[in-house]
């Protein structure tokens, strides 16, 4: 399987620039599975309500949705991006998963980062869904840091990872291959590069999107500006294999009985 990551530098606000730029980037394209990062069609920093409320779409419809899903069909291929979800009154930072037939899945945003949580609602729960065959986890930047997403993702059994991220705490690169690890899954980081000033609040995002075997082996690396395609070929059948020696299977292994404290204290 060719998976890989589109990194890109969004301009804030540009949503149809943004799209013409990926469909450039992704011209000749030849891959199963691409992943694209956080907000990638929108830009990140908001400074008013009202930049939401005219950014944002519905998912499934509305022209992002509408793109992502002819992208995927023209190149044969899965597609999972960053998008600015509007339901109802509420708005998500969410990720939606589109396969070569259009169906569209969305995953929203469950851990928060600083002024998303003035601007997004949480999501409820984490997705592991079929596309090209596989089954795929969906989980969004910040929620690296919490080793529950992909230890929820590998127990729904997900394959592969799929990480939009804007990126700008220094770890994360370094803390997916721990979480791979841990899990014995392939992850993609598709972070984005370059900066956002606006209302006084200055973003620079750290580039260097990823892919991670479940070896903890970093297949791929992006460079810390600017925009890059990579694709390498996987067997996503590694991540089926748990075991770590002949008599320990990482999963089965786990004493749930003991965690209890992961779910008792109430958020």
């Amino acid at each position: 399987m060719r998976v890989g990551f589109l990194q890109t530098v969004p301009e804030f606000g540009e949503k149809e620039a943004n799209l013409e730029r990926v469909e450039e980037l992704l011209d000749g394209m030849s891959a199963d599975l691409i992943v694209l990062p956080e907000l990638f069609s929108t830009g990140y920093v908001f400074t008013e309500a009202a930049e939401l409320e005219s950014l944002a779409e519905p998912f499934p419809g509305g022209p992002t949705a509408d793109f992502l899903a002819e992208m995927a069909t023209r190149h044969d291929a899965a597609l999972v991006a960053g998008v600015l979800e509007r339901a109802g009154s509420q708005y998500f930072n969410s990720a939606v998963a589109v396969g070569p037939d259009g169906h569209l899945e969305t995953y929203r945003k469950v851990h928060l980062f600083r002024e998303e949580k003035r601007w997004f609602a949480p999501g409820g729960e984490f997705k592991v869904i079929s596309l090209k065959g596989i089954s795929v986890g969906l989980m969004i930047c910040f929620d690296w840091i919490f080793p529950e997403s992909a230890r929820v993702l590998a127990l729904g059994g997900a394959q592969v990872i799929c990480h939009p991220s804007n990126l700008v705490l220094p770890h994360c690169q370094r803390a997916m291959v721990t979480r791979c690890l841990e899990n014995r899954v392939f992850a993609i980081t598709a972070n984005r590069a370059g900066e956002e000033s606006r209302g006084g609040n200055r973003m620079v995002f750290t580039g260097g999107s990823q892919v991670t075997s479940p070896h903890g082996e970093v297949l791929l690396r992006g460079p810390e500006t600017g925009e890059k395609l990579e694709i390498v070929e996987i067997d996503p059948r590694m991540a089926l294999d748990k075991r770590i020696t002949p008599e320990n299977d990482l999963l089965q292994d786990r004493y749930p009985g003991c965690y209890k404290m992961l779910t008792s204290v109430s958020h």
